[in-house]
């Protein structure tokens, strides 16, 4: 690779960082927010690299160039026409991640991964008391929330409850039926988690569609425990807009 194309690549991966973080939030699809900073900061610095490389590039001048053949007069068996330093012609794939950043942006995990998940790949942690339920009806809640409330508290607070949840749509594996489906992740999408509740009472929507759906705990197993299903009898559904940051088990904004 010549060092004029190591310098287009340079500036090529800046750019394709800057626009993913600065211009649009489409890094939001492959790492969490916080480590934004990090991210201009890099494709920043790539820039400045990519912009010191193609400085250097620059004609050298006449006393440079006779230099240069003074140096070959006293070392003539060292010239051989090559440059071996050069990095190799498969450091050229490193392009293609920057230019699809720059104009085809991967899409976000979704229901592909998450129908090869189980059902409970988020783990919830173990909750022994639980607060009140507010009064609200539909009761704006988080898949997580409502998994915990259906598998842990023995009050059966959820019971006959009429709740608002929001997903994308991901069908069984099998074939029949579908879930409302939530992804996490800790630091990036290579450690993507679902969390999913079972719908029953309505058709699939096409995979990957968001919706927010309304309806009450499809009552099998013994709510409150481990053996309760985790599941809704839907009652209404609406499709939505992703929402910007769609890694997040988080309530709109505005549902409470």
């Amino acid at each position: 690779m010549k060092r004029p194309l190591q310098a287009l690549l340079l500036v090529v991966s800046a750019l394709g960082l800057l626009h993913a973080t600065v211009f649009t939030d489409l890094y939001l699809r492959y790492v969490k927010e916080g480590m934004r900073p990090l991210l201009i900061a890099s494709g920043a610095l790539l820039l400045v690299l990519g912009a010191a490389e193609a400085w250097s590039l620059r004609k050298p001048t006449a006393p440079d160039r006779d230099r240069g053949h003074d140096h070959d007069d006293e070392h003539p068996g060292h010239g051989h026409g090559h440059d071996h330093s050069a990095p190799p012609r498969i450091a050229w794939l490193l392009l293609l991640p920057a230019l699809s950043l720059l104009f085809y942006a991967p899409p976000a995990i979704g229901a592909y991964s998450a129908s090869r998940e189980a059902p409970k790949a988020v783990e919830v942690k173990d909750q022994d008391a639980f607060d009140p339920l507010p009064a609200t009806s539909p009761l704006p809640m988080t898949l997580t929330d409502f998994t915990t409330r259906v598998q842990q508290d023995r009050t059966k607070a959820i019971a006959g409850r009429e709740v608002l949840m929001t997903g994308f749509a991901t069908p069984d594996g099998s074939g029949d039926g579908w879930y409302l489906t939530r992804s996490i992740f800790s630091c990036c999408a290579a450690d993507t988690q679902f969390v999913k509740v079972r719908a029953h009472g309505t058709p699939a929507p096409p995979a990957d569609t968001w919706v927010t759906v309304t309806g009450t705990w499809h009552a099998d197993g013994t709510l409150g425990t481990g053996s309760a299903d985790v599941a809704l009898d839907v009652r209404t559904i609406k499709k939505v807009p992703r929402p910007t940051n769609g890694y997040t088990d988080a309530l709109l904004p505005g549902a409470g």
